[in-house]
C-alpha cells in the first residue's frame, strides 16, 4: 500500500456486517485502531495498553465503497504530523483482492497520562522514533 509503511490485515466477520449486508460503518474505527495499534507496538516498541500514553482526540471517515462479509481489507497508517501534545494520523482502508479503495481517515491522537489523569506533551523519545521511521517527514 503506498505510503503506508504499516499496514494490518483485518478479516471481515459475520459480526461485522448489518441488516443489508454490508459492514456497519461504526466497525471502521475497530478496523482503524487494528493499524494504531500495530503502529504504536512496531514504531514505539509499545505493548501494554496501559503504556500507550495517548487517547483519540479526534477521528474522521470518508468513506469510498462497501465492505461484504468474507472479504479481508488493508488497513494502512502513517503519522503525518507531531505537534507539543498530540500527532496526526493517516489511514487508508483497502479490500484486498481488488485494491478496492474502501475509506479514508484522519485522526488526532493526544498525548494523554493514565496515571494523573491530564493531558501531557508527546514526548521527545517519540518524536525520534516517528521521524526515523516516516524518513523525517512526520513533525
Amino acid at each position: 500500500m503506498e505510503g503506508f509503511r504499516i499496514v494490518s490485515e483485518v478479516p471481515v466477520r459475520f459480526a461485522d456486517t448489518d441488516a443489508m449486508g454490508h459492514v456497519n460503518n461504526a466497525r471502521y474505527l475497530s478496523f482503524l485502531e487494528c493499524a494504531r495499534i500495530e503502529y504504536l507496538r512496531q514504531v514505539l516498541g509499545l505493548d501494554e495498553p496501559r503504556n500507550f500514553g495517548v487517547i483519540i482526540a479526534r477521528i474522521e471517515i470518508d468513506y469510498k465503497s462497501p465492505v461484504l462479509h468474507q472479504e479481508t481489507l488493508l488497513v494502512g497508517c502513517r503519522v503525518d504530523g507531531v505537534g507539543e501534545s498530540s500527532l496526526t494520523m493517516s489511514h487508508r482502508i483497502e479490500e484486498k483482492s481488488s485494491g478496492r479503495l474502501v475509506a479514508l481517515s484522519k485522526c488526532v491522537m493526544a498525548g494523554y497520562d493514565y496515571g494523573a489523569q491530564k493531558a501531557c506533551r508527546i514526548g521527545d523519545e517519540w518524536r525520534k522514533k516517528i521521524a526515523a521511521f516516516e524518513g523525517g517527514s512526520a513533525g
